[in-house]
């Protein structure tokens, strides 16, 4: 544990002397034996700090070797510590949820028998009946008339797998069965462990991280373009896919990774190491009003977290998270760069925050003092109550060294968004408001029956620009629409 301890303070330290140290310790610990769970998972993340954040040559080389190894470390220890969402995805190791019938379905394309129905943890396997009755209608026999079927069986006779299962249902049937699948990672390329992409230059940290209290988004916005190159189609579907399977092996399905656009995918280099992925989706899966795009950032290959943008007019809500492994890292300035890229590429001004970010039934943002992170990046709250805690809060902080909000106090910072730039146009703006007021004309195609009654003003251009290949044109051609934007905001915030 000691070695282990060391390790973790060699992350915070720069320089000769401390790239040779955790070099040489971790020399040692390539032979190092342990079979508590706890320092398994300890060794690990630190090993992925350090090969996304490696202080020299040496100590990425010999990161990615013990990470590559890993699922040797872990023979005979109890898999079940290792299901935890914060460090799930660890090689060697399974996960076991329910996913949707998009993410279930593309998993089993990919890997296969990897992927199988967890019969152990199944509490509705009685809802595969009618299914398998008409499937296979000798199935019938014992789904008509018996009182407690075995469906695995059953399943198993028909050489059944997820891939097979999935081919024969509508979405919305196999959703309903809510079966949880398992997912049996070994040494897959989709493990945490192993999970990289292709960079020609890394990114050695010899000096120390970039505090927040050097970073200004003002700064940021006024500094030079980032450049953005398109990534060319074959190579797209292999990052989406790798994208994909390192968000489901952490539980999740992000909405623009489930239905990515991969004709139309860009990549960004950030600086210091760090490549952004992005894309919108295809135009079946656009939302009605809001542009989508999301990405998924990389350090030195190892990807690190994720982003996602709804945008209308100037406006974006932004979702932004950063791994649990790498929050110790330079994430004001990871965020500062994420924002100047959207601007420039959307034209996108102002920024907002939900609540749920903040930590709004979000125990990990309370824990993690999310609203804080953003409010001393300049964000501001649009309610006025919060407001005033927050000043209440400040004065403490500044007149009480070593004092931290309380989880308390934190949740009640987090019932109302944050907002970054664009006056106060948009403090009060929902576009779920639109929909309440439009009601029964939002049948028909949304921008018609927003526009609707508003004199000169024609929905033709924008519903084409909506549709086209790419929804980017069609965000700036609303931000040169003064009078449709103003109906909006009206529309949106009373």
């Amino acid at each position: 544990m000691r070695a282990l301890d060391q390790l973790s303070a060699l992350k915070g330290r720069f320089g000769r002397d401390a790239a040779r140290q955790a070099a040489a310790l971790l020399e040692r610990l390539r032979y190092a034996k342990f079979r508590d769970p706890a320092e398994l998972i300890h060794l690990h993340e630190d090993l992925l700090f350090l090969r996304a954040y490696p202080p020299s040559p040496r100590v990425l080389r010999l990161a990615d070797e013990i990470l590559f190894s890993f699922s040797d470390r872990l023979r005979g220890v109890d898999e079940e510590p290792f299901q935890d969402p914060e460090i799930s995805g660890i090689a060697g190791t399974s996960l076991s949820t329910n996913f949707s019938y998009e993410t279930a379905r593309s998993l089993a394309a990919r890997h296969g028998r990897r992927i199988r129905i967890d019969w152990e943890n199944y509490e509705h396997a009685g809802r595969l009946g009618p299914v398998l009755a008409r499937l296979l209608p000798l199935a019938a026999e014992d789904w008509a008339v018996e009182p407690h079927p075995d469906w695995k069986r059953w399943f198993d006779a028909a050489r059944g797998s997820v891939a097979w299962l999935t081919e024969r249902l509508a979405p919305d049937v196999y959703d309903s069965l809510e079966i949880p699948l398992r997912w049996t990672l070994g040494d897959s390329a989709a493990a945490r462990s192993r999970t990289r992409i292709s960079r020609e230059k890394i990114f050695y940290h010899t000096t120390p991280f970039l505090k927040r209290s050097e970073i200004s988004l003002e700064a940021e916005f006024a500094s030079p373009a980032i450049a953005v190159k398109r990534v060319p189609p074959p190579r797209a579907k292999k990052i989406l896919e790798l994208i994909a399977d390192t968000s489901a092996v952490r539980y999740r399905e992000l909405y623009g990774f489930t239905h990515p656009d991969p004709g139309h995918v860009y990549r960004a280099d950030l600086g210091r190491g760090v490549d952004i992925v992005f894309c919108g989706v295809p135009d079946r899966w656009r939302l009605p009003l809001r542009a989508y795009h999301c990405g998924m950032f990389f350090k030195n290959g190892v990807p690190i977290g994720y982003i996602e943008g709804l945008s209308l007019f100037e406006r974006m809500e932004v979702g932004f998270n950063l791994y649990y492994t790498f929050r110790e890292g330079e994430t004001a300035w990871l965020y500062a760069r994420l924002l100047k890229l959207f601007r420039h590429d959307l034209g996108v001004t102002c920024y907002s925050i939900d609540p749920y970010q903040l930590g709004r039934e979000n125990e990990e943002a309370i824990e993690s003092g999310a609203f804080w992170f953003y409010r001393k990046l300049g964000f501001r709250p649009v309610s006025d109550e919060v407001g005033r805690l927050v000043a209440r809060e400040e004065e403490k902080i500044a007149s009480r060294p070593g004092y931290r909000t309380p989880p308390a106090i934190l949740r009640r910072l987090a019932q109302a968004p944050l907002i970054y730039g664009g006056g106060h146009e948009w403090d009060r703006f929902e576009v779920r408001k639109i929909g309440y007021k439009i009601g029964r004309g939002g049948n028909v195609e949304p921008w018609r029956a927003l526009l609707r009654g508003i004199p000169g003003v024609t929905a033709k251009a924008i519903i084409r620009a909506k549709h086209a290949p790419e929804e980017t044109g069609y965000l700036k051609l609303l931000q040169r629409q003064a009078k449709i934007r103003r109906a909006v905001l009206r529309l949106g915030s009373l």
